[in-house]
């Protein structure tokens, strides 16, 4: 079995929901009393928070190529990213380290593409559902449509994220801004929707939602499963 290292705390709510599923992955794969053999790197959110919302993307670039190299000095096979936003650096962390970084992305789009859809709906951070680091690898390597809430509701989802969800808040009154912003998108066209920030699985369930949901904490960790269990 190989070693899944992971760099986690953004936030640490969706870290264990990582843990957790890496492990029940195993032991539903190997049974009996298999764990999987991980190596977590955890930072300090309010810091890399901080310099997301300055813009100060160098910096947070600087900390993950940091954290990284010591998962990797500290023995592991491959590296995943526990956040969709922080993919905004992947190619960067890559490229300083000789271990695959299993992308978060790719692996979302390969579970929408076994589904046989195209037309996606993308929810997550403003800087993840507006920047082009994360959709535009979508359509570019994958040839999805991604759809994104107009910039009310972007702000709404954004907000929630890092005003309740990320400090592990489960508020009803957001569930259904969730909702309606999902039966939107569904009218307008979209097929399915990405629950694209590793905190979203904890509000929004497929019973909440018209389309497929997309859990990429769920898909990711999956991946790293299978990578970890390949020969």
């Amino acid at each position: 079995m190989k070693i899944i290292g992971m760099l986690g705390g953004m936030s640490w709510e969706s870290s264990v929901e990582y843990y957790r599923l890496i492990n029940e992955g195993v032991k539903k794969r190997l049974g009996g009393l298999h764990s999987a053999k991980t190596l977590m790197y955890s930072v300090d959110f309010a810091e890399i928070e901080a310099l997301q919302h300055q813009g100060d993307w160098d910096s947070a670039t600087q900390e993950m190529i940091r954290a990284a190299k010591r998962i990797e000095a500290g023995g592991a096979d491959c590296l995943i990213i526990c956040t969709n936003t922080m993919h905004k650096m992947a190619t960067a962390v890559q490229n300083v380290i000789n271990i695959p970084l299993l992308h978060i992305a790719d692996a979302t789009a390969y579970a929408i593409q076994k589904a046989k859809l195209r037309n996606i709906a993308l929810l997550g951070t403003q800087f993840t559902m507006e920047q082009d680091f994360y959709a535009g690898r979508l359509r570019n390597k994958f040839d999805l449509d991604v759809r994104i809430p107009e910039g009310a509701d972007r702000k709404i989802v954004h907000d929630v994220i890092y005003n309740e969800l990320c400090l592990g808040v489960i508020n009803d009154a957001s569930r259904e801004d969730y909702m309606r912003i999902i039966r939107e998108l569904a009218i307008n066209g979209a097929q399915g929707v990405i629950l694209g920030c590793t905190e979203i699985g904890l509000l929004i369930k497929q019973e909440h939602s018209p389309i497929p949901v997309f859990d990429t904490t769920a898909i990711h960790a999956a991946y790293a499963v299978d990578f970890a269990l390949s020969e």
